[in-house]
């Protein structure tokens, strides 16, 4: 490897981010139900986030609302899409609050911060606020998606990041990295080690949507996949240790 491949590949090494958001989807605080949430397995995620935030790294978080409400299934029913998603942000809006009531029982301070405004149970989503708060060592928990209908957690997920000036995207998932196809169907799938935006945009590979990919791709945001399945995930894959994919603009 050349000193100039070197310096890259040093730079853009989860062991050199401070400042991220995690990205998990509703379906990952189920557990093994088939609907709502898994008070275990909510506490597991949070005891990750926990150790990670204790470590020193700022973190912001995106969860996802499929666990309780997936707006564009509503929409293959027939509801009007508008109306579906609105009501899928605001089953993320139960998951921030699952995961703050978690962090906090471990002595974790946290901030719901909805793009949707409620303020009776948490604050309106301003971008000074969420960074002010990272600032404090506090775990910012957006909630409600980008408050519009037609974008997917992911895309508010990129947006967030972008917004708060994260050094990455990590997103947690059931695998260790990316696949050239689900590895539970096809054991043969390849794992990419490294990709780039546009190779994961052309392959069609099923990370997180197009406009999410294109969005860190604009800010300069390197995504990383990986496994929150085994405890400590999280705290390893942000000191550079574990098994893990990384998305930047070059390989």
């Amino acid at each position: 490897m050349s000193e100039q491949l070197a310096k890259k590949a040093k730079a853009d090494t989860p062991g050199r981010f401070r400042r991220v958001l995690l990205k998990l989807s509703g379906e990952a605080l189920m557990g093994s139900r088939e609907f709502g949430l898994d008070p275990a397995t909510v506490e597991r995620t949070a005891r990750e986030v926990a150790t990670a935030s204790q470590l020193g790294f700022e973190l912001a978080l995106v969860i996802g609302g499929g666990n309780i409400f997936r707006g564009i299934a509503g929409a293959a029913q027939g509801m009007q899409r508008a109306s579906a998603d609105y009501m899928g942000m605001l089953a993320t809006v139960i998951n921030a609050l699952a995961m703050q009531n978690a962090l906090e029982n471990m002595g974790v301070q946290t901030r719901v911060l909805s793009a949707i405004p409620m303020a009776t149970v948490c604050e309106p989503y301003i971008r000074r606020r969420a960074q002010r708060h990272l600032e404090k060592g506090r775990v910012v928990i957006c909630a409600a998606g980008t408050g519009n209908p037609f974008f997917t957690t992911d895309t508010a997920a990129a947006l967030r990041a972008s917004e708060l000036g994260c050094q990455a995207l990590m997103k947690g998932t059931k695998v260790d990295g990316v696949y050239s196809a689900d590895p539970k169907h096809h054991p043969d799938a390849k794992r990419f080690d490294r990709l780039t935006y546009l190779e994961v945009l052309s392959k069609d590979l099923k990370v997180m949507d197009a406009s999410a990919i294109s969005l860190a791709r604009e800010s300069k945001i390197p995504v990383v996949v990986f496994s929150m399945q085994k405890d400590g995930a999280l705290a390893d894959v942000l000191a550079g240790r574990g098994k893990f994919t990384i998305i930047t603009d070059e390989v």
